[in-house]
């Protein structure tokens, strides 16, 4: 089966696998995120289209996105990078399993471990940090972000297992 159709089918897959499938395009189609994640989800593998949202120490526009249906997506939250507040807690991942996320890849910090760990879906961020955030309904939605280096885009294909995080990008439309 072709790598590229295992994401959202619920097939088994590795990143290495797929690393090695897509070694020629590392760069231009396909992306390896730096090890710097933490696994902190029920579900230690998962894989889905990407959704995003970036913010500031707000985790308003979190929440609305999985209050949504997730259909096996994969939120993909550009945090900045701050370990000040954290942007997904218990409460909020227990919404995103319920609504059917596959998975949250937080550029930030999280909170609640043991929740965290006790909800079956996929939680990867950069530490705990025990503060809430501030509600600003600052921030934006379904724009293309950037985690530790690597552009994400809405619709990219996000693979997360025990070896790490890999994207692989739609192909690019012929005009």
């Amino acid at each position: 089966m072709e790598a590229t159709t295992m994401a959202t089918n619920g097939e088994d897959f590795s990143t290495c696998d797929l690393s090695d499938a897509h070694k020629n395009e590392v760069g231009t189609r396909f992306f390896i995120v730096p090890p710097v994640f933490r696994d902190f989800g029920g579900v230690r593998r998962f894989s889905g289209v990407v959704a995003t949202v970036k913010c500031f120490e707000d985790n308003s526009l979190v929440k609305a996105a999985l209050d949504e249906p997730g259909h096996r997506r994969v939120l993909v939250v550009d945090g900045g990078a701050s370990l000040r507040r954290a942007l997904v807690g218990g409460n909020v991942a227990a919404v995103a399993a319920k609504n059917g996320w596959a998975g949250v890849v937080v550029d930030g910090a999280v909170r609640d471990a043991a929740e965290l760990a006790a909800t079956p879906v996929g939680i990867r961020a950069l530490a705990l940090v025990p503060l809430s955030t501030e509600k600003r309904g600052a921030g934006e939605r379904d724009a293309a972000v950037q985690i530790q280096g690597v552009w994400l885009r809405p619709g990219d294909t996000l693979y997360a297992d025990a070896d790490g995080i890999v994207v692989l990008r739609m192909a690019a439309e012929k005009g």
